[in-house]
């Protein structure tokens, strides 16, 4: 009953999640744009205190949420509608509004920090892949890695390469938006397959131009085929899995950093796990990781700039750290 309800709300009202409503006359209430933003948090609970429907209300910018209590005649939905309503009002009132020019140069500064950390990510991995090939590290960087090897790493690396799979990637993504669908995110759940769909069929092609040999050092456990450069499973890794730390990241902003940190240890795991197996050498892996960052960049600025509404009042949302942790 719960969940058809937050359901409810949700497809109604697209800048209000329900957090818990399972009292009468009580409502907790996720509000987006709210996080970080005191002027949002100081604007809500003016307008709402004036109603006569509510009793008491309390925003918290450090969570993102909204406490509700409300005269238990006034149905669930209709309070979320009136916090909707105000919410979407915030930008045209004057008293409360941040200055336009003071929006619009956060926005910029925003952005500027968010490109600057993805190109320097893409510029690190680029060197790094020039380097290595430059000094023929490849193969020793195989072998070194071959020392390692054991049964019982070797059925974690087994596990770890699966999740990079086209056809887990691909389940993952279908089940990862079916869940962004129910929760009346259709733009972000679009993205994501334009981001899935067009990282694979990118990586094909990227493929086919390099026709580059995969390493031959030692018996393999895993079947492989196709050509080795770049790294289908790194850089589609990078795509799938950095989106959804992002779109997660936006949602539950409090847990930025650590939705982004368990982003980038999983995509590092899988890289690593191709070089584990030896049916990649280390600059397939940086390219694939460079190439899928890339990808990754020009999906996230383009859902963003797809959510005019969204973005107007989330001015403190921006992509997570993943590009600044594959600087490190």
């Amino acid at each position: 009953m719960y969940n058809e309800l937050s359901r409810n709300i949700t497809s109604k009202h697209s800048l209000i999640t329900p957090v818990h409503t399972a009292v009468t006359g009580r409502a907790r209430y996720k509000v987006y744009g709210l996080y970080g933003n005191k002027a949002l948090k100081k604007y809500l609970e003016s307008q709402l205190s004036q109603h006569r429907a509510i009793e008491r209300v309390q925003a918290n910018s450090d969570t993102g949420n909204i406490l509700v209590l409300y005269h238990p005649n006034w149905s669930q939905s209709a309070i979320a509608g009136l916090i909707q309503k105000i919410v979407s009002n915030y930008s045209m009132d004057v008293s409360y509004t941040i200055p336009t020019q003071v929006i619009n140069s956060e926005k910029v500064k925003s952005a500027i920090s968010t490109e600057v950390l993805m190109t320097g990510a893409v510029g690190a991995l680029a060197l790094c892949t020039l380097a290595v090939y430059a000094r023929g590290l490849d193969e020793k960087v195989l072998l070194t890695i071959q020392k390692l090897h054991s049964p019982f790493l070797d059925t974690v690396m087994v596990g770890a390469t699966l999740f990079g799979e086209g056809t887990t990637l691909l389940l993952v993504s279908g089940l990862y938006r079916h869940w962004l669908l129910r929760q009346n995110r259709r733009q972000d759940a679009n993205t994501l397959m334009v981001a899935a769909f067009g990282g694979i069929g990118l990586n094909c092609l990227l493929k086919l131009l390099f026709a580059r040999s995969r390493p031959k050092l030692w018996d393999r456990i895993v079947e492989v085929g196709h050509y080795s450069f770049p790294s289908g499973h790194s850089m589609v890794s990078m795509i799938v899995y950095g989106y959804i730390g992002y779109t997660l990241a936006k949602q539950y902003p409090q847990y930025r950093n650590q939705i982004s940190a368990l982003a980038v240890a999983f995509i590092m795991a899988i890289g690593f796990s191709r070089l584990y197996l030896g049916v990649h050498w280390l600059t397939d892996v940086t390219a694939g990781y460079a190439a899928g960052l890339v990808w990754l960049s020009a999906c996230i600025l383009f859902n963003v700039k797809s959510n005019p509404v969204e973005s107007s009042i989330q001015t403190n949302y921006s992509a997570p750290v993943l590009a600044g942790q594959f600087q490190n």
